[in-house]
């Protein structure tokens, strides 16, 4: 697998003793509990963004949880922003050193975690992915909300993995590429970098925003075929910065990571080290 460090493969144990903040109350993610009645546990309904923390310093705090607010106007949830902003203080204390994420979560029962989460992974440049392509139907009232529904995501992931692969590529039922599970996808063809367009139903990704303020890309619908005749691409996302594509079915790759990659990776780097997304 190609992040060894992801929230999917990091052990019950260490995961017991990550810092979280309860409705305000700093405990530990093994102590944390929600009533088993809430509807965010029983139909998945609720709200949560993530953003990265590099040695105690958050980049682009506020334009997550704009998006937070945002995905949970759409479903109609109570979004108590000066409550959240408290809880993350509180949390960021407990920050030390090396690549975490914060991740907050909302629940129809009105409930509010917040989790120092240690699976951030900016050495997956040097972990080049195997994807293997799912056919994928958004829910088009769900467009660009991070709800707690993540279900299909994950089961795209396992069957991937269940395949041999690292991680799904997820495709329309027209065979148009659309994203990740858990980020966006970009591929250099022709001399140019694409991905898709948000008006496919994907996530409006913060890391995803950042590439496009750094360096030219074309954004529109592509088909499957376009990117297997890719000569490089990667996937960007909070947790792995960006991490190059190896092969996407039984297609191989030119070269993973390419020059492409490299300079999205630093772009981003750069772009956390300035803070130039508030």
């Amino acid at each position: 697998m190609t992040e060894p460090t992801s929230i999917r493969e990091t052990a019950a144990t260490e995961r017991d003793s990550w810092p979280v903040v309860l409705d305000g109350e700093l405990t530990r993610l093994g102590e944390a509990t929600i009533p088993a009645g809430d509807e965010g546990l029983i139909r998945g309904d609720g709200a949560f963004d993530a953003f990265p923390v590099r040695d105690g310093r958050p980049f682009a705090r506020s334009a997550h949880l704009d998006r937070l607010e945002r995905s949970c106007r759409a479903l109609l949830l109570d979004c108590p922003r000066d409550l959240i902003e408290a809880d993350i203080d509180l949390l960021l204390r407990e920050a030390g050193p090396g690549y975490l994420v914060v991740r907050t979560i909302l629940t129809r029962g009105g409930r509010r975690l917040s989790i120092l989460e240690s699976h951030g992974d900016p050495d997956a440049l040097s972990r080049p992915a195997r994807m293997l392509p799912i056919t994928y139907e958004p829910s088009v009232v769900l467009n660009g909300v991070k709800t707690l529904s993540y279900g299909a995501n994950m089961l795209a992931s396992r069957q991937a993995a269940a395949a041999g692969y690292d991680e799904a590529l997820l495709v329309a039922t027209d065979g148009t590429v659309l994203e990740g599970p858990t980020c966006s996808v970009f591929w250099e063809r022709d001399g140019g970098l694409r991905t898709p367009s948000l008006d496919l139903g994907i996530l409006a990704s913060i890391t995803r925003r950042v590439v496009l303020e750094s360096v030219t890309v074309e954004e529109g619908r592509f088909p499957l075929h376009d990117l297997l005749a890719a000569d490089e691409a990667f996937l960007v996302s909070t947790a792995r910065i960006a991490q190059p594509i190896a092969a996407i079915g039984e297609r191989s790759l030119p070269v993973a990571p390419g020059p492409e990659t490299r300079q999205v990776h630093a772009a981003i780097e750069r772009a956390m080290a300035e803070g130039s997304i508030a």
